[in-house]
């Protein structure tokens, strides 16, 4: 094992989970059984995501093959790691989608935006006044890796005009809005 493996470092999870009672625990057993030790939770029980669950948010120290083994643990156990790392996801832009979001099927958009590019939606919220067959907008917030947020940009705008939506930018693209 290398100095690198072996070095214990700080990580950051964050898990979406049901609200029942016993999750938070289910999700917190993956991580003492494969050595993490807990720095901190955050669990935000009174903010609930797009998809109905809980945000939580887990600090914890181990060594990188423990990390990788505590995060493929829990998606092991059925629990939904929303991100993995401090470094991956380090940068947040907030864009508009505006267009006919429902009919060109939300869902694939999100999900191209997040597997053609280094990035993951954080936050979403949709506003349908006259109901989802009529134009629709969206906010979302995306978190990027550092230096990718042009590339992200470029996805954004690629699938958005083959879905003909309009992309509401951020005024500055280097994070510092």
């Amino acid at each position: 094992m290398t100095d690198i493996q072996s070095e214990v470092q700080a990580h950051t999870i964050r898990l979406e989970l049901v609200d029942e009672p016993g999750e938070l625990l289910r999700a917190l057993e993956p991580i003492a059984e494969n050595g993490g030790n807990l720095l901190s939770i955050f669990h935000e029980r009174g903010n609930i995501t797009p998809r109905g669950h809980i945000p939580v948010e887990v600090d914890l120290e181990a060594t990188s093959e423990r990390y990788n083994a505590i995060i493929d643990a829990l998606r092991n156990a059925g629990i939904k790691v929303v991100q993995a790392g401090t470094e991956r996801y380090s940068t947040s832009i907030t864009i508009i989608l505006s267009g006919h979001l429902v009919d060109t099927d939300l869902s694939d958009t999100l999900t191209r935006i997040r597997n053609e590019s280094n990035t993951t939606v954080t936050d979403l919220s949709l506003s349908a006044p006259k109901g989802t067959k009529d134009v629709s907008s969206a906010r979302l917030q995306l978190a990027t890796a550092t230096g990718e947020i042009e590339e992200t940009m470029e996805v954004v705008r690629t699938v958005a005009a083959e879905k003909d939506l309009r992309v509401i930018e951020p005024l500055s693209l280097d994070g510092e809005i």
